[in-house]
């Protein structure tokens, strides 16, 4: 009787660890992003939440409030934009100037490079993002006390969204960093709404 010693070789795939390290910094750098994003759409939010507020409190015309927030938000967006253009201009500076005494400006090197442009886009698109939740909150509304209210209610439950999904991202507890924005968010606002309410009071 014949012994069949036929082995049968099930074929192994190994994943290389450069591919490893490659999909540990993309996913890295895919986090980053959004972590900035949140945070300048949150930027976005406080900002122009509190502006509203600040001139609901020494006006109630509705049309001063949205202008306000409109304009904050153009101003904001533009602000983030060029700040974040050079920040990330002076970063690629620094490190074609890193790969030149390094002799590794090959086309690979400088395809991982930052990009100022998609930065300064990605930031503006951000804060305008943030600062059209208060204006489509007050957008439609005629009354004056339900206005504020719902600016502070729409900004209130954004914030609590982003601190969530910013604490998800970042691997942190959740409540505790969601009630953490809420707070800075409300801190900010209120303190606006309180200080102009006095300078309008005062006459100022």
């Amino acid at each position: 009787m014949a012994i069949n010693d036929t082995k049968i070789t099930i074929p192994c795939t190994e994943t290389s660890p450069d591919t490893d390290l490659d999909s540990d910094s993309s996913m890295s750098q895919r986090a980053q992003w959004l972590r900035a994003a949140i945070l300048g759409a949150n930027d976005g939010l406080v900002s122009t939440a509190s502006l509203m507020m600040g001139v609901g409190a020494v006006k109630s015309d509705s049309k001063a409030m949205l202008l306000s927030g409109f304009a904050g938000l153009i101003a904001g967006a533009c602000s983030m934009a060029i700040g974040e253009f050079v920040s990330v201009s002076s970063q690629l500076d620094a490190e074609l100037a890193q790969l030149k005494r390094d002799q590794r400006a090959d086309e690979e090197d400088r395809a991982g490079l930052p990009s100022p442009i998609q930065a300064a886009v990605a930031s503006a698109l951000a804060f305008a993002t943030g600062a059209m939740v208060p204006l489509l909150a007050a957008g439609f509304i005629v009354n004056y006390k339900i206005r504020v209210v719902a600016v502070a209610v729409a900004a209130t439950m954004a914030l609590l969204f982003f601190g969530c999904l910013g604490a998800a991202l970042g691997r942190a507890p959740v409540v505790r960093a969601a009630a953490r924005v809420v707070a800075g968010g409300w801190a900010a606002m209120g303190l606006t709404f309180g200080l102009m309410k006095l300078f309008g009071t005062a006459g100022l």
